[in-house]
C-alpha cells in the first residue's frame, strides 16, 4: 500500500536541494560567501539523487546522513532515509528512523505510512495497528481502513474488524479498487476489494461460532470470483 514514498522522498530532497542553491546564489549575488554547511549540504544533496538515477542505495543512504549531520532538525531529509531504508527492506531501521520523525512530527504523513508498514513486515501487528489507525485519523483513506480492518481480524479484534469491513463495502470508490492474490491454480490475479472483505466477514463469523454466517460470505466471495482460493478454502474448513 506504501504509495511511491521513494519518489516522494527524492522530490523532497530535490526541493531541499534547489532551496539551498537558491540561498547560495543569493548568498553570491550579495557578495557574501555560502557557509561551509551550505556547501556540502548541496553537494550532498546532488550525490543523493545521482545514486538513486544510478539504483545504487548504498550512496544514496551515505549522502542522506551526511544531510542529516548538516541538517538535523529537517524532517524531509529523515523521512527519505526512512524510506529508502524500507525500499531496501531494512524494516528496523526504517522503523527506528521513521518513529524519530513521527515522534517530533506526530502528523507527518508519510512519516506514519513508513513506521505503520515497517512495523507490520516486522510483525509487531499491534504497534502497526496504532499507527494505521493514527494515519487513518488523518487521510481518510480507503487503504489504510482495509488494513487496519485485517490487521484488526489477525490480533482477534473481531467485533471492530467487522465493523470496518461493513464501512469499507459501503463505499463508493471500493467499486473501483482490486488488490493480487493467489487464484486456485497459483497464479496471481487480480480481485474486486469487495471479494476480500467478504471473505474477511466469513472469517469472522467462523471464529465467532457462526457457521452458516460464514459461508453466506464465503459464498458471496465466490460469487463474484469463483477462482478466489481463499474463500474456497475457508468454505471447505466450516465443517471441518
Amino acid at each position: 500500500m506504501l504509495r511511491s514514498i521513494l519518489v516522494t522522498a527524492l522530490v523532497l530532497v530535490a526541493f531541499l536541494t534547489s532551496a539551498q542553491d537558491k540561498e547560495v546564489g543569493q548568498l553570491q549575488s550579495k557578495e557574501k560567501q555560502p557557509t561551509a554547511r551550505q556547501i556540502f549540504s548541496s553537494h550532498y544533496a546532488f550525490k543523493y539523487q545521482a545514486a538513486l538515477r544510478y539504483n545504487d542505495y548504498r550512496v544514496a543512504k551515505d549522502a542522506l546522513y551526511s544531510l542529516l549531520v548538516e541538517n538535523p532538525q529537517n524532517d524531509s531529509i529523515l523521512y527519505s532515509l526512512s524510506a529508502l531504508y524500507f525500499q531496501m527492506q531494512q524494516y528496523a531501521s526504517a522503523a527506528l528512523t521513521s518513529n524519530d520523525l513521527v515522534t517530533r512530527n506526530e502528523n507527518h504523513i508519510g512519516g506514519l505510512e513508513v513506521n505503520a508498514n515497517s512495523l507490520e513486515q516486522l510483525g509487531a501487528k499491534d504497534k502497526a495497528l496504532d499507527k494505521y489507525e493514527s494515519l487513518y485519523l488523518l487521510t481518510d483513506e480507503v487503504q489504510v481502513l482495509y488494513k487496519i480492518a485485517f490487521l484488526q481480524y489477525e490480533l482477534g479484534r473481531y467485533a471492530e474488524s467487522m465493523t470496518n469491513a461493513d464501512i469499507l463495502l459501503g463505499k463508493k470508490e471500493l467499486e473501483e479498487m482490486s488488490a493480487v492474490f493467489q487464484t486456485t491454480s497459483s497464479e496471481q490475479k487480480e480481485y474486486p476489494i469487495k471479494v476480500a472483505l467478504y471473505n474477511l466477514k466469513g472469517l469472522v463469523y467462523q471464529e465467532q461460532g457462526d457457521k452458516a454466517k460464514a459461508k453466506e460470505f464465503y459464498n458471496k466471495a465466490l460469487e463474484i470470483a469463483p477462482d478466489f482460493a481463499m474463500a474456497k478454502e475457508n468454505l471447505a474448513s466450516v465443517d471441518k
